[in-house]
């Protein structure tokens, strides 16, 4: 998992954001993500990107027994345990493609914002399909196909410099997107929406929820936010393991 997040200007730059600085409450999908959480009272959850630690440290106030938090990025991990430490909480160094996935281990397995980073995503299915246990809840939250597709991933602006139309271009070739993301070239990959939906259902999973992303009614008086109802900008899905 190609990680800019070790940069140091990357990582200040996005320690500045409105969700780096409030947590969920300041992520504008909040609102609908938290409503597709499975109960997670007793449960063990592993968190794929776990970033600053927001949803281990959600789920252990939801009375997850256990937690381990993966992110590849080592300023992520300890950003992590500086601001959601837990008694019931781990926090690991290391890529979501490598991690062992031992089998029918966790309830609930989560990924926000981690998956369109991820080349070969259908692997990833596949090993979280296996650590799950049965009637366990893969819930993850990835860039929408419709912006990892967009070209440059920015806006058409006029002169004056208001965004126009969001251009998609190249939608059905799936693969590397370069794109300039808080002043450094960010790697991501764009994965179509057959790709994500079949992906899961190939591996078992039944689709129980999906949702696009659209900013809270309270946000919207923040720059940007009224934009963001244009374009998808995040696709969440859950997906249960049949028991």
């Amino acid at each position: 998992m190609k990680n800019e997040y070790d940069d140091k200007h990357f990582f200040d730059q996005y320690a500045q954001m409105t969700r780096s600085k409030d947590g969920l409450a300041g992520a504008g999908e909040w609102h609908q993500f938290q409503k597709m959480f499975p109960a997670l009272e007793g449960s063990r959850v592993l968190d794929l990107g776990c970033g600053y630690g927001w949803h281990c440290k959600y789920a252990e106030e939801q009375g997850a027994e256990e937690i381990l938090g993966i992110d590849a990025s080592r300023r992520m991990i300890e950003e992590a345990m500086r601001r959601n430490a837990g008694e019931r909480i781990t926090y690991q160094t290391g890529d979501l493609e490598y991690y062992g996935y031992p089998a029918e281990t966790w309830d609930c397995v989560i990924s926000n914002l981690a998956l369109h980073y991820i080349e070969d995503i259908e692997s990833v299915f596949q090993s979280v399909y296996r650590t799950l246990k049965d009637g366990g809840t893969f819930l993850f939250n990835i860039e929408h196909p419709v912006f990892t597709a967009g070209v440059g991933q920015e806006w058409i602006c006029d002169g004056k410099g208001k965004p126009v139309h969001w251009p998609v271009d190249d939608y059905f070739y799936p693969g590397k997107r370069k794109t300039h993301f808080l002043g450094c070239d960010v790697l991501k990959y764009h994965h179509t929406l057959t790709q994500i939906m079949n992906g899961l259902l190939c591996c078992g999973f039944v689709i129980e929820m999906v949702e696009e992303a659209e900013p809270p009614q309270e946000m919207m008086d923040l720059p940007g936010m009224k934009d963001e109802m244009r374009r998808p900008m995040m696709l969440m899905i859950r997906a249960g393991k049949r028991e």
